[in-house]
């Protein structure tokens, strides 16, 4: 991630996206909360609490150093419903002393911001599908939507853990990748999307002008 950040010119505003699932699992029993499937895990639940604490305090200092002032979107994901919402909690005592920083800390599947003539849109992906978020978000915050008609509108969802992006009318909905390794499960059901994060840089007024990609070899070599 602090590689990820000084790909990208010095800007007035950073807003970290966590797509959800951030955490794999959501109980110290290993297991899904809705279907109770078994998850592959790697030690026990406080040592995954303190590495994600660790991994994100890292990447909102890498920030700081970078950028004016920083954002911090955590998306309640399907296997950390609760995980993503103590994060936030936490996340937010911890920097309250900071004017620089600012944590979102909000029970909803879909979350909201807006920079310049830019609006976006943040959603796992888990309860609604890409066709639909296009009206969602208009319904959810008319205001902002009729305020950026002539910049540009963004969905950044997760969940599938592959890229895509499509345009629908007045909006578009991006899917991104992770770093995360797979799982079992997506391992044996075929899934061999690559591994990466993505810095999408925007202008006020002419919405997005650069991205860039650190995959999981950069990181590795």
């Amino acid at each position: 991630f602090d590689r990820l950040v000084k790909t990208a010119p010095h800007c007035e505003q950073a807003v970290i996206v966590n797509l959800g699932d951030y955490y794999h699992r959501d109980n110290v029993a290993g297991v899904t909360e809705r279907h109770r499937h078994v998850l592959d895990t790697d030690g026990n639940y406080i040592m995954m609490v303190d590495t994600g604490l660790k991994i994100m305090v890292q990447m909102i200092n890498s920030a700081l150093e970078h950028h004016n002032t920083v954002k911090v979107i955590n998306t309640l994901g399907n296997h950390d419903d609760t995980g993503s919402m103590w994060l936030q909690c936490a996340l937010a005592h911890m920097y309250s002393n900071e004017p620089r920083v600012e944590i979102d800390v909000t029970s909803s599947v879909f979350q909201y911001f807006s920079f310049g003539n830019n609006f976006f849109g943040v959603h796992h992906g888990h309860t609604c599908k890409p066709d639909k978020l296009p009206l969602v978000m208009a319904t959810d915050r008319p205001k902002e939507w009729g305020e950026s008609q002539n910049g540009t509108r963004l969905w950044l969802t997760g969940h599938i853990h592959h890229d895509t992006r499509k345009e629908y009318s007045g909006c578009v909905v991006e899917s991104f990748r992770t770093l995360a390794a797979k799982d079992g499960y997506a391992y044996s059901g075929g899934y061999r999307a690559g591994q990466d994060s993505k810095a999408l840089v925007f202008s006020r007024e002419h919405g997005e002008v650069e991205r860039h990609t650190i995959n999981i070899s950069q990181v590795l070599r």
